[in-house]
């Protein structure tokens, strides 16, 4: 029979488990929604008419960003005034605005499945972004996971259809190059901005709101130099379904960010990572069903092949922490303010 104290101790891992599935399944859930609304959005279209206008689409993200950075900053009480440099935020957020333009236009041109799986190849980037920016090294086998990563995913792009399905035949090599240039900008983001939480200890909501109202700025400049503004907002009043599909994106992008955040804090960086692969699985598994991508036996292995060393690199991480607590020194989760110095290394790193 058990003692009071063992059945309490019992009780607490049940619900720290729990917890740590109903973040998992938020995550899953919510990064899922906004991945089936964003091909939605940007490769079928609206009474005959495709939307164009990627850079709309990151504004109101950026908008509703704004809005919850806000409250979060307002409920924890953090500090409104920049912990950096405004410039340092002005090149975060241009590069993030790039990068979001960049992964929302490519799915104009290839599958989602291929969006999906070609932000695998964000390891080499990030890894050697961190090298140049940071000083940081890496270990034979990390190099090794990321090139065994690589090789699965350009199998994969090698040997069967990638195309969106409302894309012209040549458009592909267009998308690819636009995927290419969404690896760039997205490592610069992600590693300049663990730079900006080390160099001047900015909050995590502090920087959001910061980050945010950069890349709405932006964005709506792009808009407006561009003379896209009209034709948007002119889409959004002859399409109202899109309207709801882009306020929809928004909402899923913002609570995805919620859950994320939750669960770094909570369970660590190496639970939110081998969250995020099983995320990448279902979402291109439910692309696949949902609008029917073809996908040759070539293309399987190359998914399997990508998958298992990305679950590979969790099971290390998994290895590696059980011996730092046999030796007692297990890292206790962070601070709220340094949840983003918790987040995964480029192996394995969030999409």
């Amino acid at each position: 029979m058990k003692a009071s104290g063992d059945t309490a101790l019992d009780d607490a891992r049940y619900a720290r488990a729990a917890m740590c599935a109903v973040y998992g399944l938020g995550i899953i859930g919510m990064l899922g929604v906004y991945g089936v609304i964003q091909e939605r959005i940007m490769s079928e279209p609206y009474n005959n008419e495709m939307f164009t206008v990627s850079v709309f689409l990151v504004l109101c993200n950026r908008l509703v960003g704004i809005v919850y950075a806000c409250g979060m900053v307002l409920y924890y009480g953090e500090d409104c005034a920049n912990k950096a440099p405004l410039w340092k935020y002005i090149a975060v957020s241009f590069s993030n605005v790039c990068a979001t333009w960049c992964q929302y236009e490519a799915l104009r041109h290839v599958s989602f499945p291929v969006q999906m799986l070609g932000k695998s190849f964000k390891m080499m980037p990030v890894m050697v972004w961190s090298i140049v920016i940071s000083g940081k090294t890496y270990k034979a086998v990390d190099w090794g996971i990321a090139l065994g990563v690589t090789w699965g995913v350009t199998q994969f792009l090698l040997t069967g259809e990638i195309s969106s399905k409302h894309a012209g035949k040549d458009s592909s090599a267009y998308g690819l190059l636009l995927l290419l240039c969404f690896l760039a900008f997205d490592g610069f983001t992600s590693t300049f901005q663990e730079k900006l939480f080390k160099e001047h200890k900015t909050s995590k909501y502090n920087q959001m709101l910061y980050t945010n109202c950069g890349s709405a700025a932006v964005s709506f400049s792009s808009l407006i130099v561009f003379n896209q503004a009209g034709t948007a907002l002119a889409f959004c009043s002859n399409h109202p379904t899109f309207v709801g599909h882009a306020m929809g994106l928004s909402a899923a992008a913002v609570a995805g960010q919620f859950f994320i955040l939750s669960q770094v804090k909570e369970f660590g960086a190496l639970v939110f990572a081998a969250t995020m692969n099983l995320r990448q699985v279902i979402s291109i598994l439910v692309s696949y069903i949902m609008y029917s991508h073809p996908i040759s036996t070539m293309q399987l292995f190359g998914l399997m092949q990508v998958f298992g060393a990305l679950f590979y690199k969790s099971y290390l991480g998994y290895v590696s922490g059980e011996k730092g607590e046999k030796h007692g020194h297990a890292q206790l989760p962070s601070k709220e303010g340094d949840v983003e110095l918790q987040k995964p290394s480029p192996i394995g790193a969030k999409q």
